[in-house]
């Protein structure tokens, strides 16, 4: 009986440990299944089950029955930038060199569009978000800047930025990224040598600037001999008042 015993323990024992033992297997397979990101990150998993994605957390990726990629999720800059003969036309035909930069993000509700339409890896690539909307956010600075005269776009930046954020702000337009704001990093009028007087828009800019150039010379000029003359006329008025008093005295 003591036999018995000591043969029902060990068994026991034994299928007790083999069973821990497979659970400690598959716990250890389904770890290395388990993928996981940071929170600026999302993974992509497509084959069984079609395209799937988790921001900021895990999911299981089976190896042959599945394909997964990380995607980027934090926030991209686009800088878009127009100089001399391509610089922005205004509503004025004044030309301006400006750089424009674009914030953009991927928003977390068109992951798996943007994974079907992009790639995940081309979707997390700067370069590759340039070649994508560089035409596009160029035409809308052509749309944006034909509302505004180049002192007011020189004065005014926060009407534009909230008039191309309006333009661009629909997430189906950006091929599933939102943008998330705007900044103008540079803004000057185009030198006169870069404009074309054969074109009628640059001969007309041309045309405004030397006509605001040449009175605000004039004003300038006014003003300074206005200067000259307030200065001899309290000499003049100082040296009479210094002979009253000689006379006086």
């Amino acid at each position: 009986l003591f036999g018995d015993a000591v043969s029902n323990v060990i068994w026991i024992a034994g299928v007790v440990g083999g069973v821990l033992f497979l659970l400690l297997i598959l716990a250890v397979s389904l770890n290395k299944f388990y993928r996981k990101v940071s929170p600026d990150q999302a993974i992509v998993r497509t084959g069984v089950g079609g395209v799937k994605s988790v921001s900021g957390g895990g999911m299981f990726v089976i190896p042959l029955a599945h394909q997964a990629e990380v995607m980027d999720l934090s926030v991209k800059r686009v800088e878009i930038k127009r100089h001399g003969k391509e610089g922005l036309i205004c509503m004025d035909n004044i030309r301006a060199d400006i750089e424009v930069a674009f914030y953009l993000r991927i928003s977390e509700n068109n992951i798996e569009n943007v994974a079907k339409k992009l790639g995940a890896r081309r979707a997390s690539d700067k370069d590759a978000l340039v070649e994508l909307f560089d035409a596009q956010f160029s035409e809308a600075l052509k749309t944006i800047g034909k509302r505004f005269d180049f002192v007011d776009l020189y004065t005014d930046r926060d009407r534009f930025k909230v008039e191309i954020t309006e333009l661009l702000g629909d997430p189906e337009d950006l091929q599933g990224y939102e943008l998330v704001s705007t900044a103008i990093d540079y803004l000057e009028q185009t030198s006169l040598d870069m404009m074309n007087n054969k074109n009628i828009l640059d001969a007309e800019g041309i045309k405004k600037i030397t006509d605001l150039t040449a009175r605000e010379a004039i004003q300038a000029n006014d003003i300074e001999r206005e200067k000259e003359k307030a200065i001899v006329k309290q000499d003049v008025e100082a040296r009479e008042a210094i002979l009253a008093l000689e006379r006086q005295q």
